[in-house]
């Protein structure tokens, strides 16, 4: 088979802003991108965001948004996320793309036309959290197993995908295949599943109900189930039916998703992909959650972890490393902040970021930064270069086989060994004693830390490229792969080797934890208290939005005209939450005798009042139509 790779993350449902959990999921994507590039792999990687179902009108509507405008601005966090953690993708698909729904309404003519598509009247319990019928043995105490909510009984004609007509056919592909699914946990779940009749899957809502989806392209009355929608995007993401690169990577694909959508993919979409003529992806690879307190993490429960919160305290690269060390792929794990500041000081600072200040320091010293081209090996060095080829070989099957923290356990006993060589061999001395023994010794402490650079890569690109950088590589970060390294001292120091700053620093806690801190924390963030009469000397008013357009040279503000019974000009920093033509018409709470002031060259009049949480910021809007100009009391 060709050396190419093809990765995909679900596309996000943008109900909610991205979170750890997307973070991960889109980081192990990016982490294996960068193996297989490595290894020498043409690759691409596909991620993007899920925009249509009863779930994004319902979010539109509380955040006074049209479902578009909603979809594009959280859309936009996601997007303007990845580059933040360093995440390499090469599309970033939505489902509102042109593209995208022709691919959609495309695929649905293959299937009518094959005759697996019938329109039949349906009565069930509907999940709308969910956004799907359950069955009755599928709900826990008649309850919806995810949201704990009775599902609403809905009665109405819908069309039907003959799922159950590829039943047999999906177990015989699984056990012919018995790594399609994995981990095999997940497999077993799939295929216990369907030990029982599979029902088939009503794929369209009545345009009545819900107008926000892909209209069928045979009846206009009805729109695109949300799943029937959304998995298509692994295909139209690369072109599919013409593109190159669906013909290039199609082959090759790995969907990566978390353990709660395991049966649209592992179920839904292949019986999709046998109806339209699609042969089936390569691999569905599943992986646990990240717990919270011992809980699943939640937006309702207040537990929800942003991860440019950690970032920005601890670094990106200590965050991606922690996830992909501390959680076993298929496995639920538990995040806490202690346990990433306790990754941080004993793996990267203590182990990894001393290795290297003290192996460059010593060759600064000893040799005046030079590394020497030719040396003379002994066992004890021989033995160390046998140990370091090994891990490589050891590393790329446990990587391959998505087995991601045992690859960086392994990387760390090859860090421990180096460590146990540098105290044996005591440089130190040999500097006093042995000058031909001293230079064989450094020699193979510098190539042993270029291939550790190499193998931290994926994990940590920025880190391994200041490595690489202080080890005077001409070639570095993606310009290496894991066969240069296996050639030993291939990879020649250009420049002299330079001690730089210290990769990893040690940190402390940098929040304080627990109901005494909690409590200190509301304490701190509890306003003076001020009289009536001072509230009352702030005058608040409803103004409907006459124009709006955006600040030129500013991403954040909008220059708006108002009418609070007079008209006004008002600049208010919104613009990466509404788009301008989005806010013309709306009614909004304005202070009204706020002392003016310049922003961008504009005079502002006012200032609009806005409620800010992990979703953005939200305009404050009165619930009816008001004569402009009302006072708000």
């Amino acid at each position: 088979m060709a050396k190419r790779f093809y990765v995909t993350t679900p596309i996000y449902y943008v109900n909610a802003a991205p979170h750890i959990g997307h973070a991960y999921t889109t980081i192990v994507a990016d982490v294996l991108k960068r193996f297989y590039i490595l290894r020498g792999y043409d690759t691409f990687f596909l991620t993007g965001t899920d925009e249509h179902g009863d779930k994004i009108v319902a979010a539109a509507k509380e955040a006074g948004q049209s479902p578009q405008a909603y979809a594009d601005r959280i859309s936009g966090l996601f997007r303007e996320l990845w580059p933040k953690l360093n995440i390499t993708n090469d599309d970033f698909i939505r489902t509102t793309d042109p593209k995208h729904k022709k691919t959609v309404q495309r695929i649905l003519e293959q299937v009518n036309a094959n005759g697996d598509i019938y329109f039949s009247e349906y009565e069930g319990r509907y999940c709308f959290g969910c956004e799907r019928f359950y069955t009755d043995r599928e709900l826990v105490d008649g309850k919806c197993p995810d949201h704990l909510t009775e599902p609403q009984v809905i009665k109405e004609a819908n069309y039907f995908f003959r799922m159950s007509k590829y039943q047999d056919w999906l177990i015989s592909y699984i056990h012919e295949h018995p790594d399609f699914i994995r981990p095999e946990r997940y497999r077993n779940e799939v295929l216990s599943f369907l030990s029982e009749p599979l029902e088939d899957l009503c794929i369209s809502r009545p345009r009545s109900r819900l107008d926000w989806g892909i209209p069928l392209p045979f009846d206009e009355d009805y729109v695109t189930y949300v799943w029937f929608d959304a998995l298509i995007n692994y295909v139209s993401g690369i072109g599919y039916p013409d593109g190159d690169l669906f013909n290039k990577f199609w082959p090759y694909a790995q969907h990566l998703v978390a353990k709660d959508i395991l049966k649209p993919h592992g179920i839904y979409w292949p019986c999709m992909l046998k109806a339209a003529g699609i042969e089936p992806y390569q691999h569905l690879n599943v992986h646990g959650y990240w717990n919270i307190n011992e809980g699943k993490m939640s937006k309702s429960l207040g537990n929800v972890v942003r991860p440019l919160d950690l970032v920005s305290i601890y670094g990106l690269d200590a965050f991606r490393y922690f996830l992909m060390r501390e959680m076993v792929f298929g496995l639920d794990s538990e995040f806490s902040e202690e346990a990433l500041v306790g990754r941080i000081n004993a793996d990267l600072a203590n182990d990894l970021g001393n290795l290297l200040q003290r192996s460059l320091t010593m060759v600064q010293r000893y040799l005046d930064g030079q590394v020497p081209e030719k040396v003379h090996p002994q066992p004890e060095d021989d033995e160390l270069r046998e140990f370091v080829l090994s891990t490589v070989d050891q590393y790329e099957a446990l990587m391959t086989e998505m087995s991601f923290h045992k690859a960086l356990i392994l990387v760390w006993e090859l860090i421990g060994r180096l460590n146990k060589y540098i105290d044996t061999m005591a440089p130190w001395v040999l500097a006093k004693e042995d000058r031909v023994r001293l230079e064989s010794v450094l020699y193979h402490i510098i190539e042993t830390l270029k291939i550790i650079s190499v193998l931290i890569w994926p994990v940590m690109p920025a880190s391994a490229e200041k490595m690489q950088e202080q080890l005077g590589l001409e070639k570095k970060g993606s310009g290496l792969c894991l066969d240069d390294v296996r050639n030993w001292g291939a990879q020649r120091s250009m420049r002299a080797v330079v001690k730089g700053e210290a990769l990893f620093p040690r940190v402390e806690m940098k929040r304080e934890r627990g109901p005494e801190a909690k409590e200190k924390k509301m304490e701190q963030g509890k306003k003076a208290l001020i009289s009536f009469g001072e509230f009352q000397k702030l005058d608040l008013r409803v103004a409907t939005i006459l124009e709006a357009e955006k600040i030129p040279k500013s991403k954040k503000l909008v220059k708006l005209t108002v009418d609070m019974g007079e008209q006004r000009t008002i600049v208010a920093g919104v613009a990466e939450h509404y788009r301008a033509e989005d806010m013309v018409g709306k009614q909004v709470v304005v202070v009204a005798n706020l002392e003016p002031a310049k922003l961008m060259g504009v005079e502002s009049q006012g200032m609009l009042l806005a409620a800010e949480d992990e979703n953005g910021v939200h305009l404050l809007v009165p619930d009816k139509k008001v004569i402009p100009g009302s006072k708000v009391r």
